[in-house]
């Protein structure tokens, strides 16, 4: 159920596809050693790309907060879902179209970059409308926006993220707006963003990459949409996955690799063996039964995660039901 690799990951692949919060950076910070991992990384000829579903901020302003963290981040290695929703109404309407747009700044300059009008008016005569996160969106432009989409406009979301990160803690993220819109209109929107295809297909046809792999936090999208786009996945820790998370996950959320972070990218990936009933890595034993799972052991906390995904997801896999994680704490 996970990947056994015998070398480095950025020696088994060419392309690092990174979430950004809760892998590269946790709020304004840096998370731990990030940019010494990634500066070793790229030594070794790794290609990096920034990925985002928040179409906020434009690639520009993203590499520049990165850069401020210490992370060698060019404009061109960063990809918004707003550059993936541009390009699928690029495919839509003809070219210099006017496209009606609830969202900001990075919508617009994604939009023009793909050669068309974006738009904040109804008198624009606009022939699509895009949605997307914007923290100051006017409800005006929603309720246009809205009508639009009613009437029968083809509609693209950069997202469906029900939640975004923000310094007072998490808000409501663009799939909020969605669904006020959807529910309005009874319609749905064609999604550009993470889970779906579209960012992937954006990211490696600008950034290259013959064998991509996606390192997410998060299950739900980073992972998920790994599966979706039948690449590798690695699943670091330092985000919103824990162990309740993690013992739950469904084949389709469960990533390639685990490691605490991204430190991993420079280690081989040993994988579990089965053993009376459990399994064992690194001096670890993990073993699942009657709805609880028990580790014993000792050795590298990377290996503890990984007896303990794969004891958890066989009885998952077996009984229908996943684990009790209580009373299990990671080793620091």
């Amino acid at each position: 159920m996970l990947k056994k690799s015998t070398h480095e990951l950025w020696r088994e692949y060419d392309l690092a596809i990174l979430d950004l919060d809760g892998v590269v950076y946790i709020g304004p910070d840096a998370v731990p050693g990030v940019p010494a991992h990634l500066e070793a990384a790229s030594a070794a000829g790794m290609h990096l790309a920034f990925v985002t579903n928040n179409a906020a901020r434009p690639p520009q302003v993203v590499a520049e907060h990165l850069r401020s963290l210490g992370v060698d981040a060019a404009d061109e290695d960063v990809v918004t879902s707003a550059q993936a929703a541009a390009r699928l109404l690029a495919g839509m309407v003809p070219a210099g179209s006017s496209v009606f747009v609830i969202g900001g700044p990075g919508l617009y300059e994604a939009l023009t970059e793909q050669g068309l009008r974006p738009v904040s008016s109804m008198e624009d005569e606009p022939v699509a409308v895009v949605s997307g996160y914007y923290p100051d969106l006017r409800w005006g432009t929603v309720s246009e926006g809205a009508i639009l989409v009613k009437r029968g406009l083809p509609w693209v979301a950069s997202n469906t993220d029900v939640a975004v990160p923000t310094q007072k803690g998490h808000g409501p993220g663009n799939g909020v707006l969605v669904h006020a819109v959807s529910f309005f209109s009874g319609r749905e929107p064609v999604v550009a963003g993470k889970p779906l295809r579209p960012l992937f297909d954006e990211t490696r046809l600008r950034v290259g990459g013959e064998h991509p792999i996606v390192i997410g936090d998060r299950l739900d999208t980073d992972i998920e949409g790994a599966h979706g786009s039948g690449l590798d996945s690695l699943l670091v820790l330092t985000g919103v996955t824990g162990v309740a998370e993690l013992v739950a996950a469904p084949p389709h959320r469960r990533p390639t690799y685990i490691s605490p972070g991204l430190e991993g990218l420079g280690r081989a990936h040993p994988v579990p063996g089965a053993s009376d009933g459990g399994f064992e890595l690194g001096g670890w034993r993990a073993s699942a039964e009657n709805g609880s799972v028990k580790i014993e052991g000792s050795g590298e906390p990377a290996d503890w995660w990984r007896v303990l995904a794969v004891a958890a997801w066989a009885h998952l896999d077996t009984t229908g039901e996943s684990v009790d994680p209580s009373g299990l704490e990671p080793p620091r």
